[in-house]
């Protein structure tokens, strides 16, 4: 089995291609089977989110270890994922549902034995198909075997002794031709047994079997001249090659076979191999194995092919391989086809040995350059998420921080190629607003460095990113106007609830996805400014809390400065208060010297 990480990494490696995946416990064993139109969106939604069913975090818990099959369409993984289903049997297929079971199609133990889905399973004697993870192509197979066959629907109990007795009269089910109505003895034990065996064939997937059966029918009753019969042979024929389609996982081949392609790459080989069963694959496995001793590829067959037929338990005689030269097997024959569907299964099977070799490429790359390769990753994600003509390189944010108006200032920190360039961060003490105003302190602020980037003829950002949402956008908005650069720069807004991101001129937000790398780096620039922003802020607020333009009034000396800062933070608010506010704090006489001091110096009060 494979560690917690290299298990991540092969998830992250899986292609964006329609298949089956399966997962494996740590002793190897499969609990469970899956399709996916894209392998990699599917199996990654098991491991990026918290699931409310109990059953599937248990589940996510024991995979050790996952592989996967590549096909050519969602057909062909949802009829590959119900014939691994059936022949592993995986206990989370089944148990992965909370208030029910899957259900089964019973053929019930009785006189003219009914056909009908149930979800309780008892020890009766019935013979008992499923379960069906797809409810909706059990019932699909249910509805196909009643337009093919006719079999009856009602709950009559038809023991001899009851149908002699008389009691009963055929229903529209008769008239309509869908019951040969036992109910009036119309339709012998005998009769109803032999369409119950073509039943139990199509439901086993014995679809092979049961048109050669119905072929040999038609041929008898054409030579007795039963051609009315004759006929409804050949259309349960028809019906049934419509029903099993033209897919590599259901082929025409009577007898049963196996595939099998290896592919050298020193210092190792790759396999894939696929065991089918009267027209259906019924096991799937690609691996790499070690080729140290560089033996020929013949040789590489004739170890592998034995070791994987008894693996698998395969009697099939037998072997497409995927080279001209005939191998010397003991309980087989190999052959090398060029056309028809042998020749397709083969294609399916060197096809997964290329996407196996391409995740163990991925898998190696990821490994090596994953943190380099991530930052840019980024910024070409959110290039994409809001449509720029050219990758946001150049990327810089800013953040206002104060308290309750005091000591206000503004950060811009800069990323250039999705990382900080720290030497380049810059920020601002606010000059020309009074109070907590956020709005006006971003146009101050974002006025202040694109006026000068302009006057020094120096780069300006692919992106700025305005901390704060629609309010302050619009702020910065205009300073960039009032610099002209409204053509020269992209802005966006980001709000902080939802860290949705606003575009100038769209009235909807854009919120990008919770796992993508360009939300990664929004934050990143977000949380960035804010700490940036609030280390100066805090610096400066410390810096005044020990020093002011009252520092040089005599008869007020530091603790007195203290109580006064401490109930009113700053001199504006010492200055609004009530004269009675005051004098209750530091008494009437510090307070006349206050009062003075006010009437007759002007203050930046900021």
């Amino acid at each position: 089995m494979i560690s917690k990480d290299q298990l991540a990494n092969k998830v992250n490696t899986l292609p964006h291609n329609p298949g089956v995946y399966q997962f494996l416990d740590q002793s190897g064993k499969i609990i469970y089977v899956g399709k996916a139109i894209d392998l990699k969106k599917r199996v990654s939604s098991y491991f990026q989110k918290d699931h409310l069913d109990g059953k599937t975090r248990t589940l996510v818990k024991l995979v050790c270890d996952l592989q996967f099959t590549v096909v050519q369409n969602e057909l062909d993984a949802l009829l590959l994922e119900n014939n691994l289903i059936k022949s592993y049997k995986p206990r989370y297929n089944v148990l992965l549902k909370d208030d029910k079971t899957y259900p089964w199609i019973v053929i019930k133990k009785e006189a003219f034995a009914r056909v009908f889905p149930t979800r309780r399973k008892f020890n009766d004697g019935s013979t008992y198909y499923g379960p069906y993870p797809n409810v909706k192509q059990m019932h699909q197979l249910l509805a196909l075997i009643r337009e093919l066959f006719q079999i009856r629907t009602c709950a009559l109990d038809l023991r001899t002794q009851k149908i002699e007795q008389r009691k009963y009269k055929v229903c529209l089910e008769y008239h309509i031709g869908k019951c040969a109505g036992p109910c009036e003895n119309l339709q012998t034990s005998s009769a109803y047994e032999q369409t119950l065996h073509a039943v139990r064939l199509l439901l086993e997937g014995k679809n092979f079997s049961l048109i050669q059966q119905l072929k040999k029918e038609m041929n008898a009753h054409a030579s007795e001249q039963s051609y009315e019969a004759a006929q409804r042979c050949k259309e349960l024929i028809d019906a049934l090659s419509k029903y099993r389609s033209k897919s590599m996982m259901v082929s025409d081949h009577t007898q049963n076979f196996d595939v099998c392609y290896v592919e050298k790459a020193q210092p190792d080989a790759w396999i894939s191999y696929l065991v089918i069963c009267e027209g259906s694959i019924v096991h799937t496995y690609s691996s790499k194995v070690s080729d140290p001793l560089d033996v020929p590829l013949e040789t590489l067959y004739s170890q592998i092919i034995p070791q994987l037929r008894s693996h698998f338990e395969s009697s099939s005689k037998e072997i497409v391989v995927g080279i001209k030269d005939a191998l010397e097997l003991a309980d087989g024959k190999s052959l090398f086809p060029k056309i028809g569907e042998k020749r397709q299964l083969l294609e399916m099977a060197i096809n997964n040995v290329r996407h196996a070799q391409l995740q163990a490429r991925k898998a190696a790359m990821n490994k090596s350059t994953a943190v380099q390769n991530a930052p840019m990753q980024a910024v070409l994600e959110l290039q994409s998420a809001l449509g720029l003509s050219q990758a946001p390189l150049h990327i810089e944010c800013f953040d206002n921080s104060n308290l309750q108006g005091t000591n206000p200032v503004s950060a811009c920190v800069v990323f250039k190629n999705g990382i900080p360039s720290k030497a380049d961060y810059r920020h601002f003490n606010v000059k020309t607003v009074l109070g907590p105003d956020d709005f006006s302190t971003m146009k101050e602020a974002v006025g202040r460095r694109y006026s000068r980037l302009k006057a020094e003829g120096q780069a300006l950002p692919d992106l700025i990113i305005i901390d704060g949402g629609k309010g302050q956008l619009g702020a910065a908005l205009e300073a960039i106007e009032e610099i002209g650069l409204q053509n020269e720069v992209k802005l966006v807004g980001l709000a902080k609830r939802l860290e949705e991101l606003y575009k100038p001129g769209f009235s909807r937000s854009l919120i990008l996805d919770r796992r993508s790398l360009a939300l990664k780096l929004v934050q990143q620039l977000r949380d960035e400014a804010h700490r940036f922003g609030l280390s100066h802020h805090r610096k400066r607020r410390s810096k005044n809390a020990v020093g002011s333009a009252l520092d040089g009034v005599k008869g007020l000396g530091p603790k007195t400065l203290e109580v006064l800062y401490h109930e009113f933070s700053s001199l504006t608010q010492m200055k609004a208060a009530a004269p009675e506010q005051i004098i209750k704090k530091i008494g009437a006489a510090k307070a006349k010297l206050l009062f003075e001091f006010f009437s007759k110096n002007e203050l930046d009060l900021n």
